[in-house]
């Protein structure tokens, strides 16, 4: 099993947008036996918060459907993540931080799996929902493709059993 862990701030816009994403393209293949999803913010300032409303209705828009409760990212989520992928700049700054630098081979920005590397804006400040929608689709989009060629032995092994 593949773990997966998307942060960005407050973990009520853009890391639960990607989470259900990725949960939506890997249930779409019939692989969501092979991974582990979970996303989570830099801060606890909105932990027990459900998904953002715009958030929510931006994904229900493009037909993802699903749940969220915000919460903080703590060192053993790092360490028992395979996958970590930040939404920007400042988020990596603080989960490197929050490491001690340690981890780095696993931790990335979202978007750097793709053609144009760069931060996801955050739509809590600039309101454009859809285009954190794009960015963050094209970036897990991208981070799956990667991750079928990189681990498809472990995703075979999981089919067969």
């Amino acid at each position: 099993m593949i773990s997966v862990s998307f942060v960005c701030l407050g973990n009520i816009c853009r890391s639960p947008m990607a989470e259900l994403i990725l949960k939506h393209l890997v249930k779409e293949r019939g692989l969501e036996h092979s991974f582990d999803i979970k996303s989570f913010g830099t801060s606890d300032e909105e932990e027990g918060n459900p998904i953002y409303p715009p958030a929510k209705r931006t994904l229900r828009a493009h037909g993802i459907e699903g749940e969220h409760t915000a919460r903080q990212i703590s060192l053993k989520d790092v360490i028992n993540s395979d996958f970590v992928l930040v939404m920007n700049s400042s988020n990596l700054f603080d989960i490197l931080r929050l490491t001690g630098g340690e981890f780095g081979s696993k931790i990335f920005k979202l978007c750097s799996f793709t053609s144009n590397p760069r931060d996801v804006a955050d739509p809590w400040y600039t309101g454009d929902f859809e285009k954190a929608f794009v960015d963050i689709y094209e970036g897990v989009n991208c981070f799956l493709e990667y991750v079928l060629k990189e681990k498809k032995e472990a995703i075979d092994y999981d089919l067969r059993h």
